[in-house]
């Protein structure tokens, strides 16, 4: 239930970031999102704060397995991450009220859809109600998978700390890289390195 509750204070502040910088009230709203590459971090519970450049994306997972736990699909059932194991994978953390992660994602679904068959792109939420998660990907221009994490258990399992976060899953199962706000060329540039993967331009 703290999860829960963090997650939606998290939601509901950060949507307020979107329309107007508001510092007042209990939690504690610092800057707004002003720069194209920021990140949306949480600091403590009910506090959050733009990230320094070179503040860390989250914990040390580069060269763990992925994290099986369960997380549902768009019909409400469970999926476990560990099944979606089997080929370069690249897991997008995001929600609808988290500017970098909108600004980001129609040039995720532009190489998404570039890649074709040879990686394949999950896009996890941990705030929105499925409706939302739906109509605002479609807006971006996202076709690939999409999963909901109510419960956090995907986000806390992976240490998520700042949103967007972007988990690159080598076919075995290794997580080989983890990153914050990336651009469509970055984002080629690191399936191309880490995958071995001839990107069009």
């Amino acid at each position: 239930m703290e999860r829960r509750t963090r997650l939606r204070m998290f939601a509901a502040l950060c949507a307020v970031i979107a329309v107007a910088a508001v510092s007042f009230g209990a939690p504690r709203v610092r800057d707004a999102v002003d720069g194209v590459d920021d990140e949306v971090a949480l600091d403590t519970p009910g506090e959050y704060q733009q990230p320094a450049d070179d503040a860390p994306v989250s914990g040390g997972d580069v060269g763990d397995p992925l994290p099986s736990v369960e997380v549902l699909a768009t019909d409400g059932t469970g999926v476990l991450t560990g099944d979606l194991i089997g080929q370069p994978m690249v897991v997008n953390l995001w929600f609808s009220a988290c500017p970098p992660c909108a600004r980001e994602m129609p040039e995720f679904a532009a190489v998404a859809s570039d890649v074709g068959e040879q990686v394949r792109f999950v896009g996890v939420n941990p705030i929105d109600d499925v409706e939302r998660m739906l109509s605002f990907a479609a807006s971006t221009g996202v076709e690939y998978e999409l999963l909901r994490d109510p419960l956090g258990r995907f986000t806390d399992a992976l240490g998520t700390v700042s949103f967007p976060l972007t988990v690159f899953v080598a076919a075995d199962g290794t997580v080989v890289d983890r990153t914050g706000v990336l651009t469509e060329d970055q984002l080629r540039d690191r399936i191309s390195e880490l995958f071995e993967i001839e990107m069009g331009v």
